[in-house]
């Protein structure tokens, strides 16, 4: 009977169950709610989960890699719309979960071991519940989990826009005169107070480890030991570089630079030993956070960027040994400047510390433009006092009559842009843009560490190789009969060397000023401004400023250093070379024509130009060539031919359609020819290819001819007159003993003997005037021997009276 009623139980339960789903799937069809979000299936819920993790995603992805090109605006939109689906998703899932379990409920947990089993429609419709509830769960635990992850982003945009509040170029303040400027520093925010403090949080843990009783005598001892590395391992391990290259190194100027490069490494090898065992003195027995620990790693980094400035001040000036000093600067100017590099290394040091500090705080805008203020007005002042103070002791050495240090054009020129980068930031100061005088002074930092690395390393490359490759030391002399080369070789091998590795730090030396020091990049600054003047606006025509920024000072840097190497090869490789001017001024022209063709695509390239894009401009450059550009075309390849076959050069001698004159110049289009008379003409380089042009020193002949013709009557004795001729020719001193001159009979004729008479002089361009004085004297001494010249015969017929036409002919 008791088994009868749990069947009977059984089965109406079950009844109920199956009929359960269908009245709860037909119930909201009927009566459907206003705020009832629509039941999803589970690939429904799958594939919506499956979107907003994609979209979350991408957000994140774009929030990790922010510059100047991201909408923050667009990025918010997206995390509040994504916010939106999340919580629809939850809505919809929520109710399916509460009904699942209320259908569980009504089941009820399974029957105990020992028990009546349970009929196997109602343990599987249980299994599938829960299976559906499992589903269910994963679903809400991922939807809950997005949802975290979209407020975790809402804050990382939130310090993102932030961020770019107080790194935006263009941002106005108060100027440094108003009071109100300086109001975040005697009046912080509650904001600010908060966010340091909780930094201290950070950072007086750490310190309590580190002095505990049983770790403050080995954190003493490390402080100690570091500060003792730092300041007289310095002078030790200088003292010992100084010894290696007195002793070891010859005596030339490259001493003087490895002396200088020993110097700044050392204060920047113990300055790193220093730092590291600070680091260990504090962190051995504390794990920092992520954000302390990062805060450290960039402290140690820009410790040791005020130790190479102060390195490479203590370097270039040389205070102590002038005779050791790279640069040509005076000794007052030298002492005058000594203390500015360390002052501008630790006011470097204090204004990167601010900086960490407020980014790793997160201060408010207000404190941030203060310290960047105060930071920015630091540096102008101390790099404008020594400005002020070099140009003081030079106005006072000119005064006083004593000669002060040469200054080439380009150490002018840096003197100048150094100035006006001073009067720009402290103007940007007085005018409320903090932020730009930041950037400006920072770059005017990293410019000039740029620069005084750059003339270090060059001396030092210039000077090894001409050391290492000089004949007169050990190492010359090796590789001399190493290779079998001979001393010529060696000095081209050097000027190379030295060429190349020049080359080489210049372009490093371009890209470091190029990539940003500290601040802000050049392209990020005119990003910047053009924002507040509608940059998005040239952003929609695919104007970006970045690109013309890169291809600007491309092309600037790129034409520079192609003038420069053209210098050097014209003035100092391609004469160790040993070739003719002709051939070195052939070559320098092909160098610069091919040079400003890759300087031009390189240019091209950086504005975002693709060559496929450029496919109609060569379609018209080809119907314009047809037409009327021909004769340019024309012209461009005879000039390359010029260049490469070099059937003329520079220096020769030519003569074409009665125009005779040196080359002086082989240009894309034409060729200047210089006329005897100083003129020049430019001759299409077309009518070189073209024509018949006569050439006297294409065989490279360093001799010309300087022959005459005289005729002289019938009775004249010939060899009298050869003597005198030749007595001529060798009293003359441009006439060469060897070739001998000679005289020559030429012709003998009814009107008189001619003779030819030749000497040689030692270059074709005097040959004219040659002849023009051996023409004097051969008339003066003719004249003195009594010789006449045959005076040319003519027929003169004259109307005689009573003649006719007839009298004149001819007898029959």
């Amino acid at each position: 009977m008791r088994r009868l009623s749990w069947l009977a139980l059984s089965l109406v339960l079950t009844a109920l169950f199956n009929l359960m789903p269908a009245a709860m799937a037909a119930e909201p069809a009927s009566a459907p709610e206003a705020d009832q979000p629509p039941a999803l299936t589970h690939a429904e819920a799958m594939a919506e989960l499956k979107r907003l993790q994609t979209e979350q995603d991408r957000i994140k992805q774009s929030a990790s890699s922010v510059n100047g090109n991201t909408r923050l605006g667009d990025m918010d939109e997206a995390l509040h719309q994504l916010a939106t689906d999340v919580n629809k998703l939850k809505s919809a899932l929520t109710p399916q979960r509460a009904q699942l379990q209320a259908q569980l409920d009504v089941l009820g947990p399974p029957p105990a071991p020992g028990t009546t089993p349970e009929t196997a429609a109602v343990a599987r419709q249980r299994a599938e519940l829960n299976a559906r509830k499992v589903q269910l769960d994963n679903a809400l635990k991922q939807a809950t989990e997005g949802k975290e992850n979209i407020e975790n982003l809402n804050a990382q945009l939130g310090k993102l826009q932030r961020g770019r509040m107080k790194d935006q170029l263009a941002l106005r303040s108060e100027s440094i005169l108003n009071p109100q400027f300086w109001a975040p520093l005697f009046k912080p925010s509650e904001d600010d107070s908060a966010r340091m403090a909780a930094f201290a949080d950070d950072v007086v843990p750490m310190l309590q480890t580190a002095w505990e009783p049983e770790h403050r005598a080995a954190t003493a001892l490390l402080l100690v030991l570091a500060l003792a590395i730092w300041t007289l391992g310095r002078r030790l391990t200088e003292r010992a570089a100084v010894w290696f290259c007195l002793n070891c190194l010859p005596e030339n100027r490259l001493r003087r630079s490895a002396l200088a490069l020993a110097t700044a490494l050392t204060t920047v090898a113990t300055t790193a030993l220093a730092v590291q065992l600070v680091y260990i003195a504090f962190t051995r027995n504390f794990e920092p956070p992520a954000d302390l620990q990062d805060l450290l790693s960039q402290m140690a980094r820009l410790m040791l960027t005020s130790a190479l400035i102060a390195g490479l001040g203590r370097a270039l000036l040389c205070t102590r040994h002038p005779s050791w000093r790279l640069p040509a600067l005076a000794d007052p100017v030298a002492l005058a400047l000594k203390p500015f590099p360390r002052a501008l290394a630790g006011l470097l040091l204090l204004a990167g510390t601010l900086e960490l500090l407020n980014h790793v705080a997160d201060t408010s805008v207000p404190f941030t433009l203060l310290g960047r203020g105060l930071v920015s007005l630091v540096v102008v002042f101390t790099i404008g006092a020594a400005l002020l103070r070099a140009n003081r002791v030079r106005s006072g050495l000119a005064a006083a009559g004593e000669r002060a240090e040469a200054r080439a054009t380009l150490a002018g020129m840096i003197h100048a842009g150094v100035t006006l980068a001073v009067i720009i930031a402290l103007v940007a100061l007085l005018a409320g843009y903090v932020s730009f005088a930041r950037f400006v002074t920072y770059e005017l930092v990293w410019f000039d560490i740029v620069l005084c690395t750059l003339y270090l390393l060059t001396q030092l490359t210039r000077d090894t190789f001409e050391s290492l490759l000089s004949p007169q030391h050990a190492s010359g002399r090796v590789i001399r009969q190493l290779f079998g080369v001979d001393e010529s070789r060696l000095e081209q091998a050097s000027t190379l060397l030295s060429g190349l590795g020049t080359s080489v730090l210049t372009i490093i030396a371009a890209i470091a000023l190029l990539t940003g020091g500290f601040g802000t990049t050049p392209a990020e600054l005119l990003d910047s401004l053009l924002t507040v003047l509608g940059g998005d606006k040239l952003r929609s025509y695919n104007i970006m400023p970045e690109r013309i920024v890169n291809a600007v000072v491309a092309l600037s840097v790129g034409i520079w250093l192609l003038r420069s190497v053209r210098r050097w090869l014209d003035a100092e490789l391609l004469p160790r070379m040993c070739m003719e001017p002709g051939l070195r001024a052939s070559l320098v022209t092909l160098f610069s024509n091919v040079g400003y063709v890759l300087i031009v695509l390189l240019t091209l390239s950086l504005l975002g130009v693709k060559w496929e894009n450029l496919a109609w401009i060569v379609s018209a450059l080809s119907v314009g060539i047809g037409f009327g550009l021909q004769e340019i075309v024309k012209n461009f390849v005879s000039g390359l031919i010029l260049l490469t076959e070099r059937p003329v050069k520079v220096g020769d001698m030519v003569s074409i359609a009665g125009v005779e004159g040196d080359i002086r110049r082989i240009n894309v289009r034409a060729t200047e020819i210089q006329l005897g008379d100083r003129s020049t003409v430019i001759v299409p380089n077309s009518q070189l290819i073209s024509q018949n042009v006569r050439n006297v020193t294409m065989s490279n002949s360093t001799q010309g001819v300087a022959t005459l013709q005289l005729t002289f009557p019938l009775n004249t004795d010939p060899e009298q007159v050869r003597d005198l001729l030749l007595d001529i020719y060798l009293d003359n001193e441009t006439i060469l003993d060897h070739p001998v001159p000679s005289v020559t009979f030429s012709q003998l004729a009814p009107n008189g003997i001619t003779l030819s008479v030749t000497g040689y002089v030692s270059n074709p361009r005097i040959a004219g005037s040659t002849k023009s004085d051996l023409l004097f004297e051969i008339l003066k001494r003719l004249r003195a021997a009594g010789i006449p010249l045959t005076m040319p015969q003519t027929l003169r017929v004259e109307n005689l009276p009573g003649m006719t036409a007839e009298a004149l002919l001819p007898a029959p």
